[in-house]
């Protein structure tokens, strides 16, 4: 009853301002003597204190047992552990003859008093964060599993999150590039946590020996690296919020698309959007003090970092490049040579001195292999038997009208069994021509009879370069000075005796 605050506040106006008499309270209102100086000692009620710690005297003898096994737990992973039902175990074998309540609440306690408090830090303008985090994509109507980029500016709250296959060096370094280009500017300090693309060796609380991947990356921006201690990914909390704040606003619902690129278009339009809201604490939106922060920005470099790791191996006798466990093929007139392998993170490029001889679109699977046709056509010409049974033209999926031109192709050379070389040299038309303007080219040889590769080649002029038929004066320097006269048709008429 004398907890209602509000018969405590009349029971106290009535003896300390009314001047009514103790006595008199304490038999209208059926109190003790004590519990009424408690009503006049207090302005509100005070509730229940203990004056002293509760006795224990099942679970006392054994909480410096249960301390030791915590105490050692913290060197152990954390998935091995004792839980309290594992430490009531253990102390019961040893004597414990108290409930598994009592030893709970002791094991809480105890982690109370042991929890660790961290101190509240500045954060200066310029300075980012950066970490890693999963989530689930719909792509392509198939469920998987995705990384995902964040770079947060502590001081402004504005952040930056893109999505890869995984976490590797090449993605490592476009998505700083991405960050930077959205951000068009570099922070001038990062942190970072002790991820193995770029660190290789932890050599003290904040040095590390970085992997060449990261000083590439570092030397080319000239920004510092700050890295945390070890198990104190709390020193880079705000972009650890961050991680789960894209998560849960971006990602929910699992994002359905039709690849990666293309949720991070829709990813860099989020942040973009983001930056309108202004967050807990701060003083102004975020996209404001985006722009106050962004002059502590290095500049951008004016050379572009090329964000590719690169391999130097050789094409195999099957003219097949390997990269990252994946095999691209090349033209075949490059098997068995030396080659430089370049992988970005969309796509796959294969030098040969210098000139670029292949480009596919990069496998982030396992053992797979990615051919094009018109690598192999050049072989196909001299094995022309193999053209059904090549692995490179499996599933190559080509306009019908090359399909009718094959097969008369193939009727009219039966005799002489040249039809099928004479249709892989027409496909071989595609080394130098986009298949669309290859297949005008076909379709308008077949209206008109025309079906060799010289008769369809014409059809592609000016681009066919006709070097066979161009008559130049190199080492003919005696007939530069042979003139030849005009034609004049009316002497052809006097030839074949008719009057024109």
């Amino acid at each position: 009853m004398y907890t209602d605050m509000k018969k405590w506040e009349e029971i106290r106006h009535r003896v300390l301002r009314e001047g009514v008499s103790k006595r008199e309270i304490m038999r209208d209102e059926g109190l003790h003597w004590k519990t009424l100086e408690k009503i006049l000692e207090n302005s509100a009620p005070p509730g229940y204190r203990k004056r002293g710690p509760r006795k224990r005297p099942k679970i006392g003898p054994f909480e410096d047992r249960i301390r030791q096994i915590l105490k050692e737990d913290a060197g152990m992973p954390r998935k091995q552990r004792h839980t309290a039902k594992r430490i009531f175990e253990r102390i019961r074998e040893e004597g414990y003859a108290g409930g598994a309540t009592q030893v709970k609440e002791t094991v809480r306690r105890i982690r109370k008093t042991r929890a660790e408090v961290f101190m509240p830090l500045t954060h200066r303008p310029g300075e980012a964060q950066v970490d890693f985090g999963y989530a689930l994509v719909k792509e392509a109507g198939r469920l998987r599993r995705a990384v995902f980029f964040v770079m947060s500016l502590p001081y402004s709250g504005a952040f930056f999150v893109q999505i890869f296959e995984r976490i590797c060096t090449e993605v490592f370094w476009e998505a700083h590039i991405r960050a930077f280009e959205y951000l068009k500017g570099v922070p001038h300090r990062i942190t970072y946590d002790n991820e193995s693309i770029f660190v290789s060796k932890i050599l003290g609380p904040h040095e590390r020996e970085l992997t060449d991947g990261f000083l590439q990356l570092k030397s080319h921006y000239l920004f510092d690296a700050h890295f945390c201690r070890v198990r104190r990914p709390n020193e880079k909390g705000v972009v650890e919020g961050d991680v789960r704040y894209a998560r849960q606003n971006f990602m929910v619902p699992v994002p359905q698309v039709r690849d990666l690129e293309e949720l991070n278009e829709i990813l860099w339009e989020q942040c973009y959007g983001d930056l309108d809201r202004r967050p807990r604490g701060k003083k102004d939106t975020m996209m404001n003090l985006l722009v106050e922060e962004s002059g502590e920005f290095l500049p951008l470099p004016q050379a572009p970092f090329d964000a590719c790791k690169k391999d130097s191996t050789t094409a195999s006798s099957l003219s097949l490049v390997r990269f990252d466990d994946n095999d691209y093929s090349v033209p075949v007139r490059y098997a068995h040579h030396p080659v430089v392998v370049k992988g970005y993170t969309d796509r796959v490029e294969i030098f040969y001195q210098d000139e670029l001889v292949a480009r596919h679109d990069r496998s982030w699977k396992k053992e797979g292999v990615k051919f094009k046709p018109v690598h192999y056509l050049a072989l196909l010409e001299r094995k022309p038997g193999a053209l059904d049974f090549a692995r490179p033209l499996e599933g190559w999926q080509l306009p019908e009208s090359f399909g009718v031109l094959r097969r008369r192709l193939e009727q009219e050379e039966e005799r002489k069994g040249k039809g099928t070389r004479e249709y892989i040299r027409v496909l071989r038309l595609m080394e130098k021509h986009p298949l669309e303007e290859l297949a005008k080219a076909v379709e308008k040889g077949l209206r008109v009879g025309a079906l060799s590769r010289d008769a369809i080649a014409q059809f592609l002029y000016p681009q066919e370069e006709w070097t066979e038929t161009t008559f130049t004066l190199d080492g003919r320097e005696h007939l530069r000075r042979v003139r030849v006269m005009q034609t004049q048709i009316c002497a052809y008429g006097i030839l074949v005796g008719e009057t024109l």
